[in-house]
């Protein structure tokens, strides 16, 4: 639950108090001479320091001025995340925030602090009892709209969130169907679902083929946002990979740190769906359609297998040579589909190789693309919301282990370089302006990290909605 959050014009001497400042200077006025003292020597080795008033507590951030823009608004989330940390700790449920430094870091300070409120805590007997209740705002470089637009993107990445921590028991793909339409119905934006006759119909053979070991149907969800006041002519598209959960199929995983986590894997379309419900939420004037296509990956005894031919949405033929290369297939065919939106650029996103894991653990996703300006316009995105990209080349050498002698391509390649592999892949599939983003290393972690939390991260959301931004500022 998000707390209240109010403006206030100055500072209230009952009740907690937050800032952030790069010296001592800045924060004197709120301080006696010992708590100076103290504060001056915490911050000689840490970044953070809490003074106790009882009943309430005065919390310090330092940013660092040495740093670069948006490393300094990390700096600031990062506080916000340890400022909700001590406040939970003392039972303390209100505070305020302030920023005494010259750059408008207070934004980065709330939202650090709201992110790390969330809790998933559905199935436990114990529920979280901790719950932070008001929020005042004494700044006056942040106004209403800019706190509502913070909310509802921490809303949106909560969904994220939840979407991939659900286990298939509850979250098969006809339940991210009916998940996204519960948001459609919320937020404002358009879905259409597509069932498996629809889908036979249309032959989307990656999709159905991966669907094959599955008691469970697979689903294809269109979720569109088109407000009267869209300023794009053609449509920004995004692509996410819904396996909602993925054995590997006939190529089996092994168990531990592998298929244990693999309720994870349509961390691309939970990424999606959000970033579209947080546009529609904060009423974004763009054009946007979102492509999910989701099933699971199981190897029944109908289950698709190594060396079958598959026919896509496009026509193209495929020799499976992995069950486990799953996730390309389905996006194939969305992102064919995508076509038909004559669009102006598709981002798909996906949790799609191990591989992309090893390149960048758990601190950023690999991109590539064919549209250099847009991969830095996104990239620029990542830095501004500390959800960091790295880019690989599309060289063509990279296709060539996806020859096939007896069809037009085959799903895996080689081992060596496969994150960019799986990209050439997708490449194939597409016409348009293009972006991939393989968050594999991205969409769940083991361990906390800050206001990322053990689980689903909700990597993505707040990174698609800053780049679709930067189209109407």
């Amino acid at each position: 639950m998000i707390p209240k959050i109010s403006i206030a014009s100055t500072i209230a001497e009952n009740n907690s108090l937050a800032c952030l400042s790069t010296n001592l200077k800045e924060v004197s006025s709120q301080l006696t001479e010992t708590e100076t003292t103290f504060l001056k020597k915490k911050f000689e080795k840490e970044d953070a320091c809490t003074i106790s008033r009882y009943p309430h507590l005065l919390f310090f951030g330092k940013i660092k001025t040495d740093k670069e823009h948006y490393q300094q608004a990390e700096m600031a989330r990062v506080a916000g995340t340890k400022l909700y940390d001590e406040l939970k700790s003392s039972g303390e449920t209100s505070v305020q925030l302030t920023n005494f430094c010259s750059i408008n870091l207070l934004p980065a300070f709330l939202e650090g602090l709201l992110l790390n409120t969330y809790t998933f805590d559905k199935y436990k007997k114990e529920k979280e009892t901790f719950l932070l209740e008001n929020i005042l705002i004494v700044d006056e470089k942040i106004n209403t709209e800019k706190i509502n637009e913070i909310v509802n993107t921490t809303k949106a990445t909560f969904v994220a969130r939840d979407l991939v921590n659900e286990p298939l028991s509850f979250l098969t793909a006809s339940q991210l169907s009916k998940e996204i339409e519960k948001l459609s119905n919320e937020a404002g934006f358009t879905l259409e679902v597509f069932n498996k006759k629809k889908i036979e119909i249309l032959k989307m053979g990656g999709l159905l083929a991966v669907n094959k070991g599955s008691i469970d149907p697979p689903t294809f969800n269109i979720l569109e946002w088109k407000p009267e006041n869209a300023i794009n002519k053609k449509p920004i598209v995004f692509v996410g990979k819904g396996v909602v959960y993925d054995t590997g199929g006939l190529s089996l995983k092994p168990t531990p740190n592998s298929m244990d986590y693999m309720k994870s894997d349509m961390g691309g379309a939970a990424t999606i769906v959000a970033a579209i419900y947080a546009a529609a939420l904060n009423k974004l004037p763009l054009h946007i359609v979102g492509l999910v296509p989701a099933t699971d990956n199981r190897p029944d005894g109908n289950a698709y297998v190594p060396g079958d031919i598959i026919k896509m949405f496009d026509g193209t033929t495929v020799e499976i040579k992995n069950t486990d290369a799953e996730g390309r297939l389905i996006l194939a065919d969305a992102l064919s589909y995508a076509k038909k939106y004559k669009p102006q650029l598709v981002i798909d996103c996906a949790t799609l190789t191990g591989s992309a894991d090893i390149i960048t653990g758990p601190h950023a996703a690999v991109v590539m693309g064919n549209t250099a300006k847009n991969v830095e316009r996104l990239k620029q995105s990542g830095l501004n919301t500390y959800e960091r990209l790295i880019e690989v080349p599309l060289w063509e050498e990279y296709a060539v282990p996806l020859k096939s002698p007896i069809a037009d391509l085959n799903n895996l390649g080689t081992r060596e370089g496969q994150t960019t592999i799986a990209g050439k892949f997708l490449e194939h599939f597409t016409d348009y302006n293009w972006i991939h983003v393989d968050m594999a290393g991205t969409a769940f972690r083991k361990e906390k990290d800050a206001y990322r939390p053990a689980g689903g991260t909700g990597y993505g959301t707040r990174l698609l909605y800053n780049f679709l931004k930067s189209h109407i500022q």
